[in-house]
């Protein structure tokens, strides 16, 4: 049974599995772990450990008939797909010096693959590598992945990096799993079927060096039950660092898999756990011995903090390339202007922008007298005139608004806002590109909302500095100015998802992209800036800059598959807006972090 329901989470990380031994007799395997403990799925082995290639009688040049766990009809499709991750067995070793054990590994693991694929399972766990040399494996695996069709396999890999602060480590002997990994990955050439599932040990490596998991395609975390402690009950329970862990993990969709055999002997007469620390017993007094396991990990999930609406919303963008857009050369569509106008932080901030350049620009016993002019260049739907004119009423200065819009569809939106609020007399409606209009009179704030994620990735700089023209030698610029960030990730599904195009191009493309699976690998550095209006007499929007990115020394080897970008933007003196983490404006979602 699932561990719990969260509104909005239908990842995997909601199920729960058990690792068990090979068994001849699979539905009665299935009936032990899932009906009578409650778990999800088993992860399995199909062949029985004793089998050996080279130990068969071979007939006719082929080999005989393979000693496999029953036939396939021992349980339904469904049944396989949904319950069963096939484990090649663990003894193999297609790196070893002796060649009997090389070549029965390599064809054991053809056909234990081929067997699970046959089978129609989801995915199938593959043995750790032996050491450190792993290229004979990798690329028979490699091989393997070119034919697979829909299953993915699961590279078994610790969770272990030695400290190399450690006086009496050998550097030749220091050993980093992630390493391991990466060297195997490659060899695969970052396969996106090839996941990873760590095995979680007693011990932990520093945040800095788990961390560049949440960046890898990790599927599952196999928590031996030697890794658990005793709470005061007697129960099994985590330390604070593996309760942190797993939580990360099932934020990430990561799937919890508890292995080994019980080492827990629960308190005599307490068969069932408080209604905090269980998951619908259905066991009555007869528990599984690996139940108690299973409801410290379902209790861990059923703590997960409720999804915000936000992010409830936001889901479906996980880690999912948008191409970004391009204002200038494609008009937007309503479903764009909808999602950007919900964003009622922003406009908020805008608003406040206003207010301030208003107080600023007309003092108290001039308010009635003067009429402030306010240009609004790339005015959509209305959202910033409509945020103008409400700075312009809370402050009680009068406002002139020119709106200006190149997208005719969206022009036919501002004239009916106009009438429906009545602003008629305050607001005139430019249906024109701002790089081709000329103001029959400057303006004394201009106002945008050109901003790209990395700030000036949709041409606002160009946009701007061509409508300064509009803007009085005193006027001001809303934002007057905004710095770009980037950030080394790792970020191993974005780069399958861009590889997958095989071109260049698509790796020289800046996606917009609502993060979530990267593990981001130092802090974030600014690039450019740029100020409105822009007094120089050298106006070039041409950058360059050469940055250095440091990351911390326990983090160890580190893959960056890429950079994030942000940017953070000064609207008008103090009132602030961006995305770059350490300064982000919170409760917006127009740009995607």
């Amino acid at each position: 049974m699932p561990l719990g329901e969260r509104s909005g989470d239908k990842s995997e990380s909601r199920y729960c599995g058990v690792e068990t031994n090979f068994s001849h007799d699979m539905p009665q395997l299935l009936s032990n772990h899932i009906c009578g403990a409650g778990f999800d799925f088993v992860v399995a082995q199909l062949m029985d450990p004793a089998y050996r290639p080279s130990l068969l009688q071979k007939e006719g040049g082929e080999y005989g008939a393979l000693p496999f766990a029953g036939s396939d009809l021992v349980l339904s499709p469904s049944q396989w797909s949904s319950h069963v991750v096939g484990k090649v067995s663990s003894w193999i070793d297609l790196d070893a010096e002796d060649e009997i054990l090389r070549l029965d590994s390599e064809t054991t693991l053809k056909q234990e693959i081929a067997w699970a694929s046959h089978l129609s399972l989801q995915a199938c766990l593959l043995p750790a590598p032996k050491g450190k040399s792993c290229a004979n494996y990798a690329r028979c695996v490699n091989q393997i992945l070119q034919s697979l069709n829909n299953m993915q396999l699961w590279l078994r890999i610790p969770l272990v990096k030695s400290d190399e602060d450690s006086t009496d480590s050998n550097s030749d002997q220091l050993i980093d799993s992630w390493e391991i990994w990466n060297s195997f990955r490659l060899l695969c050439e970052h396969h996106s079927r090839l996941s990873v599932a760590l095995d979680v040990m007693s011990s932990l490596p520093s945040p800095n060096s788990l961390g560049r998991w949440f960046g890898e395609s990790v599927r599952a975390a196999i928590v031996n039950t030697d890794s658990f402690l005793t709470n005061t009950r007697g129960y099994p329970c985590l330390s604070k660092r593996h309760q942190n862990l797993i939580t990360g993990f099932f934020n990430h969709a990561v799937q919890v898999v508890i292995s080994g055999k019980p080492v827990h002997n629960l308190p005599s007469g307490n068969t069932n756990l408080t209604a905090s620390q269980s998951i619908n017993n259905v066991d009555g007094d007869k528990r599984h011995p690996l139940r108690s396991y299973l409801d410290y990990i379902g209790y861990l999930y059923q703590k997960l903090d409720p999804i915000p609406e936000q992010e409830r919303f936001e889901l479906g963008y996980r880690d999912f390339l948008q191409s970004p857009l391009q204002p200038l050369m494609d008009n937007l569509e309503a479903q764009t202007y909808e999602t950007f106008e919900k964003d009622t932080m922003k406009y908020i901030q805008y608003q406040r922008a206003v207010s301030k350049a208003l107080l600023d620009r007309v003092p108290d016993k001039e308010a009635s007298a003067i009429t402030t002019v306010l240009m609004v260049v790339g005015a959509g739907r209305g959202p910033l005139v409509r945020a103008s004119l409400q700075a312009a009423e809370e402050t009680g200065r009068k406002l002139k608004v020119y709106a200006v819009e190149k997208n005719p569809n969206a022009v036919v939106t501002l004239h009916s806002l106009v009438k429906l609020e009545g602003w008629e007399s305050v607001v005139t409606i430019i249906s024109c590109d701002m790089r081709y209009w000329k103001a029959p009179e400057k303006a004394d704030i201009l106002v945008s909302e050109l901003l790209g994620s990395f700030g000036d990735n949709e041409l606002s700089p160009e946009c701007l500095d061509g409508a300064q023209r509009f803007l009085k030698p005193d006027g001001i610029s809303i934002p007057s100015s905004y710095t770009s960030f980037i950030q080394p990730v790792t970020a191993s599904k974005l780069y399958n998802d861009v590889k997958s195009h095989k071109d260049v191009i698509h790796f020289e493309t800046a996606y917009v992209v609502k993060f979530h699976s990267i593990a981001k690998l130092a802090s974030p550095q600014p690039v450019f800036t740029f100020t409105h209006p822009n007094h120089s007499t050298e106006k070039s929007n041409n950058r360059y800059t050469k940055l250095q990115f440091e990351i911390p020394s326990d983090t160890g080897s580190a893959m960056v598959h890429g950079f994030a970008g942000y940017f953070d933007a000064t609207l008008y003196k103090d009132v602030h807006l961006g995305i770059e983490p350490s300064t982000a404006t919170p409760n917006m979602f127009s740009w995607s972090v």
